[in-house]
């Protein structure tokens, strides 16, 4: 896995207030990617997502958030990959060296391919290819 991180995802309890945070608080600006319940935004060279909190929990196949089992922290790291192959072999060799599968890489509701683990402290990867962003050495991009 080349060493970079694509994509953090903060899990949100209110998105509107979570967005009204980010754009006028911070003076973010929300990419037109998006579905009401995914809000993007460029962060450099990367990108920061906002995701509905019980939505990432279900996604990730991790206990319901209310759930005590649920350990995760709200955050899950991604890195996308320039192919479905690349996903399937970055996924296969983290659970090979040990990370828990969280979900197998499949095609996605959203156009994309992805699957994710745990590594051994339980910190979600999510591993995915996405047609919708540009991924280059210098880092991802939203679309304008």
């Amino acid at each position: 896995m080349d060493a970079r991180v694509s994509i953090v995802s903060l899990s949100v309890t209110d998105m509107q207030r979570s967005r009204q945070f980010y754009e006028q608080g911070l003076g973010w600006r929300a990419s037109a990617i998006g579905d009401g319940e995914v809000a993007f935004y460029q962060a450099g060279a990367m990108i920061v997502g906002l995701y509905d909190r019980a939505k990432l929990a279900a996604e990730e196949n991790l206990p319901p958030v209310n759930d005590p089992q649920n350990v995760h922290g709200g955050i899950t790291l991604a890195q996308n990959q320039a192919s479905k192959a690349d996903v399937d072999d970055v996924v296969a060799g983290a659970v090979r060296a040990g990370g828990t599968l969280r979900r197998e890489p499949a095609d996605t509701f959203w156009g994309g391919y992805a699957g994710s683990f745990a590594d051994p402290d339980g910190h979600v990867w999510e591993i995915a290819w996405n047609p919708f962003f540009t991924l280059d050495e210098s880092g991802i991009r939203l679309p304008d």
